[in-house]
């Protein structure tokens, strides 16, 4: 079954002076829900085991109202060198107009070198609902009840 998509839209991005060379973030296949994100550290960053650092990628977006996109690790970073993202899944709100930076922790025992356009993370945009709490005495009950966090009362 062939997957078909239900929407595109077109968002604005600005690279910031000096970061021409950076790839724009692309979807790697035809079917990727994540367009892969792109360092644009203007040296070699080291991630030492156990720190983390705001790596930048000379990016603004304008997402159009109603969407967020989410920044996310990418697994292979996570796998093959136990570095993922300190704020997974990351969020840049359609009012945002700063450059967007990714957070990224070395959970593995080696250091992590970061360099110029390596692929650092992945985002995926959204459309977003916004939420009017009604205030109700009693909620329904489900079979469920409040078991969860880890485990069903099943």
């Amino acid at each position: 079954m062939e997957i078909q998509i239900i929407e595109e839209i077109m968002v604005s991005i600005q690279r910031l002076p000096g970061h021409d060379d950076i790839p724009n973030p692309r979807y790697m296949t035809d079917h990727a829900a994540g367009m892969d994100i792109y360092a644009a550290v203007e040296r070699e960053e080291t991630i030492l085991p156990g720190d983390r650092k705001m790596i930048p990628t000379g990016l603004m977006v304008a997402l159009p109202v109603g969407y967020e996109a989410e920044i996310r690790p990418r697994s292979g970073l996570a796998l093959n060198h136990g570095v993922t993202l300190a704020n997974a899944p990351g969020t840049i709100d359609a009012d945002y107009r700063g450059e967007i930076g990714i957070v990224m922790i070395n959970h593995g025992d080696e250091p992590f070198v970061v360099r110029r356009g390596d692929r650092v993370a992945q985002m995926v945009v959204h459309r977003v609902c916004k939420v009017t709490w009604v205030i109700n005495g009693q909620i329904k009950a489900t079979a469920r009840g409040s078991g969860g966090f880890g485990h069903t009362n099943f």
